[in-house]
């Protein structure tokens, strides 16, 4: 049974591993040409494991940048967390020793895999979450430990890898936009974040955004509850 599961949770995470493994590389070459080795680009995979906020700590850490901005620009970047994962308190209850690890490897991507629902119909739910968690961390930390070898010796220009990130997101909302027949979420945080982006602009709109799209969706639940 454990073995049937550990397949599951394996093919599931195969979307993400295609670029996590490239990210990684990135984020690795881009530690490397900042004067920063493997040991430090593994480690900060290994346990900060933020994705987009890496490659902004790239930024911080050659540029001496002070703690209080780097508290501050860390939840400013990683402010979506908070929202999203609000979504996920009844589907991570029970889930034991599994839960701390589970909370902690909560990217976008994971959140994305385990959000729809879906999981093994024998077995342990819980330990598929957590296998899923698990091999897409696996694969951000090889990606990055790789990136860091190959920054050694092969010379790279780093001009707009940062767009990668973004790159991945949008194949994550084609894949949801794709597999779901319910489009209302992904309609909702379209139109709330170019109306935010509008209105506060590039460099302030995150925030806005995702408190309007939590609040739209809220209230479409509400309604859809109240009408059942």
């Amino acid at each position: 049974m454990k073995r049937q599961i550990i397949k599951q949770a394996f093919l599931k995470s195969l979307p993400v591993m295609a670029g996590y493994i490239v990210l990684g590389i990135g984020f690795g070459i881009l530690m490397r040409s900042a004067g920063y080795g493997v040991a430090w680009a593994g480690a900060m995979s290994l346990f900060i494991y933020a994705g987009s906020m890496q490659y902004v700590g790239v930024g911080l850490l050659t540029g001496g940048a002070a703690i209080l901005n780097t508290i501050i620009t860390t939840i400013m970047v990683n402010a979506r967390h908070l929202f999203y994962s609000i979504s996920m308190i009844d589907t991570y209850k029970g889930a034991g020793k599994y839960k701390p690890y589970m909370i902690f490897a909560l990217t976008d991507e994971t959140y994305s895999l385990l959000c729809d629902g879906s999981a093994p119909e024998e077995g342990d739910v819980n330990f598929y979450r957590f296998l899923v968690s698990l091999f897409n961390h696996s694969y951000w930390v090889t990606g990055s430990i790789l990136g860091s070898l190959l920054g050694a010796v092969l010379p790279f220009s780093t001009a707009g890898i940062e767009f990668s990130m973004t790159a991945l997101f949008v194949a994550s909302f084609t894949e949801q936009w794709v597999t779901s027949k319910d489009h209302l979420p992904a309609l909702t945080g379209l139109i709330c974040t170019a109306l935010c982006l509008v209105v506060f602009g590039s460099g302030n709109f995150l925030i806005p955004a995702m408190l309007l799209i939590t609040l739209v969706l809220t209230l479409f639940r509400r309604r859809e509850e109240a009408l059942l």
